[in-house]
């Protein structure tokens, strides 16, 4: 695993420039609103600021080729790259140093391309955490259930804990990356603080939310990581996908009479923090957000 990036975290991103070339590394992200999101915040910035796509699945091309992909991007003068499934773990054996809360976690999903360096941070768990505030910030969190232990997986739950929940149970179909990701979490946050659900059924009987981190409900993986019968009015439910915005899993909840979170918030404020590491400006959060809003709405 790459070094710490502590010596660098004070000057992270690139200076401002009037010129900006970043992308999204990704499998199916055809749908995805970050560019424009990004794109518009850049333009109201005074940027010429462009974003493009390296959709995996389009190129014929899988994790196993980031070392090309990320060679060819500093080639290209990108000043960085978005990372989301599945790269966000296979991307730190490439990076040459990682952030702190990217070390912590264990994943990444924005690389800072400067100097001849290739700096990795995680914006997710920010990204979440700040949706969640302003979404679900007054939910009872004593059990919160997790489906998923993967990149994303490990950063909503890095966020949670920090928002004080009491205990995460996580479910996900690879039970050794489930209790590696449990284990990790013990280790930072205390021990207990996450488990393994055994039977996952039972555990969101008695949970008082769930989240959603997997890629399903997407429009390339359609359906719901719950049986509709194990969902009850009580419960909070949470998705991570954003497209469709309202997934399977949150209109089938919103009619329980559930409270319900999309991965709007966490797609919105993981880019902010993503575009200041990229420019070195800050953006204007809200503006993004409203950028976000129209585009989907189809406004």
């Amino acid at each position: 695993m790459p070094p710490d990036a502590n010596d660098i975290c004070a000057s992270e991103g690139h200076a401002p420039s009037d010129s900006v070339l970043v992308g999204l590394v990704g499998a199916g992200i055809g749908a995805s609103l970050t560019p424009r999101m990004h794109m518009e915040e850049g333009a109201a910035q005074g940027l010429r600021y462009e974003y493009r796509l390296i959709d995996l699945d389009v190129l014929g091309l899988a994790a196993a080729d980031l070392p090309k992909i990320l060679t060819d991007a500093e080639r290209s003068g990108f000043a960085g790259l978005n990372v989301t499934f599945p790269c966000k773990q296979a991307v730190i054996a490439h990076l040459d140093a990682l952030s702190p809360d990217a070390r912590a976690i264990g994943a990444v999903n924005t690389v800072v391309l400067r100097d001849g360096r290739r700096v990795g941070h995680n914006t997710d768990w920010t990204g979440f955490a700040e949706g969640f505030r302003r979404g679900l910030g007054d939910a009872r969190r004593k059990l919160v259930v997790q489906f998923g232990a993967g990149g994303a997986g490990a950063a909503v739950a890095h966020a949670l804990l920090t928002l004080d929940a009491d205990r995460i149970a996580i479910v996900d179909t690879d039970g050794a990356r489930a209790r590696d990701l449990a284990g990790a979490l013990c280790a930072r946050f205390g021990a207990g603080r996450a488990v393994v659900a055994e039977d996952p059924a039972r555990a969101v009987a008695v949970a008082d939310g769930i989240v959603n981190t997997t890629p399903v409900g997407m429009a390339k993986f359609p359906g719901m990581v719950v049986a509709e019968d194990w969902l009850h009015p009580d419960l909070w439910v949470a998705d991570i996908v954003y497209f469709p915005l309202e997934t399977a899993l949150l209109r089938t909840a919103r009619n329980l009479g559930c409270r319900t979170m999309s991965g709007a918030g966490m797609a919105v404020f993981q880019a902010v923090k993503a575009f200041e590491l990229f420019c070195g400006v800050a953006p204007d959060a809200e503006r993004m957000q409203r950028h976000f809003e129209r585009m989907a709405t189809g406004l």
